[in-house]
């Protein structure tokens, strides 16, 4: 099974990116993923398929809005997540997954890569936009990472915008939470107060309820000022318990970004094997040791994943470079970049080249 997985994502890491020398080094560049998984072609229909495309879409455009006017990597990140943290297609913000309990419990981190600053926040329940908390935390607090009530207290004491816990409730993602905790012969939680009354199972939204997916979203950057900087946002795992916090706000393991050392990557996938591996910091180091972002990823993903479980990540390096990098069939992904137009993909046999 492993060699199977890895020999697909060698495939995938051959198809993502053109070669660095065919390249013009662009003034700006951008890249987002939306989680990676069991996502094939049979598994979406049409009408998935081009909502998913038009989401990825959608961030892409709200990114590289903010690097051609000239913003900062950070700003474009954060628009590009704050985007597809209210989009209920993905597991972050409205649209997390549940935990045990009937809670969304939401994480995220960013991290500046010109100056190694970084913020993380870890279950919040209260804030619109964790990235914006996270961010906030970087920029406004002496720490790097926040956790639970402590966190939303930070975040609606510098201003932004909180909601009442139900705001981020689907109702696709309380069935998975019913189906996950039957699995487990768990008991099923009451509603959450404020949430809608059930839907009749015709009625809910697409995707379908047995997608097997990683819906973290994530974004990496280069500003026209050559500053790098990965940003990732998530509602973790559905059904998680005792207040499991996984690798996106972890600096290091799902989240990194230094200009020192050329690159910046967010992750995606089964949290505690990235964290155990410290995946991301170790992507920058292989490349700081000469190899180039598109073969360090791979590597260290396929080492860190050789443990157990999936996923993949997104990397930027100095030059522009959008690397992805996967064990998957499939990660939602695209790029855009001043000399490129933007482009998303699904399937692992998709290549992102203009």
């Amino acid at each position: 099974m492993l060699r199977s997985r890895l020999t697909l994502a060698a495939v995938a890491l051959a198809l993502f990116a053109a070669p660095a020398a065919a390249q013009e080094a662009p003034r700006w560049s951008f890249a987002i993923h939306g989680g990676a998984g069991v996502i094939e072609r049979d598994s979406l229909t049409p009408e998935q398929d081009a909502a998913y495309r038009a989401a990825l879409h959608r961030a892409l455009e709200a990114g590289s809005a903010v690097l051609a006017a000239g913003g900062s990597s950070l700003d474009a990140i954060q628009a590009a997540i704050e985007l597809m943290e209210d989009d209920p297609l993905f597991n972050a913000g409205r649209g997390a997954v549940f935990t045990a309990a009937g809670r969304n419990e939401l994480d995220a981190a960013v991290m500046n890569g010109a100056d190694l600053n970084a913020g993380a926040v870890a279950g919040l329940t209260t804030t619109r936009h964790p990235i914006a908390a996270a961010r906030a935390v970087l920029e406004q607090s002496p720490h790097v990472m926040l956790i639970g009530e402590g966190a939303d207290t930070f975040a609606a004491s510098v201003g932004l915008e909180q909601v009442d816990p139900a705001f981020f409730f689907t109702e696709r993602r309380w069935r998975g939470l019913e189906s996950a905790l039957r699995q487990q012969n768990l008991p099923i939680p009451e509603r959450p107060v404020g949430a809608p009354g059930p839907m009749a199972a015709n009625d809910l939204p697409a995707p379908p309820l047995n997608e097997r997916k990683f819906g973290t979203v994530g974004a990496v950057a280069l500003d026209s000022q050559g500053r790098l900087a990965a940003g990732t946002s998530t509602g973790g795992m559905t059904a998680k318990r005792w207040g499991r916090v996984g690798d996106v706000p972890v600096i290091g393991a799902g989240t990194y970004a230094s200009n020192r050392e050329g690159c910046a990557v967010s992750a995606t996938g089964d949290g505690e094997y990235f964290i155990r591996a410290s995946v991301a910091r170790d992507i920058c180091s292989r490349i700081a040791g000469g190899s180039t972002s598109l073969t360090a990823a791979q590597a260290e993903v396929d080492d860190a994943l050789s443990l157990g479980g999936t996923g993949g990540v997104i990397v930027m390096d100095t030059e522009g470079r959008p690397s992805f990098a996967m064990t998957t069939s499939g990660m939602y992904r695209g790029a855009v970049s001043s000399s490129q137009p933007a482009r998303a993909a699904i399937y692992g046999d998709e290549d992102l080249r203009p």
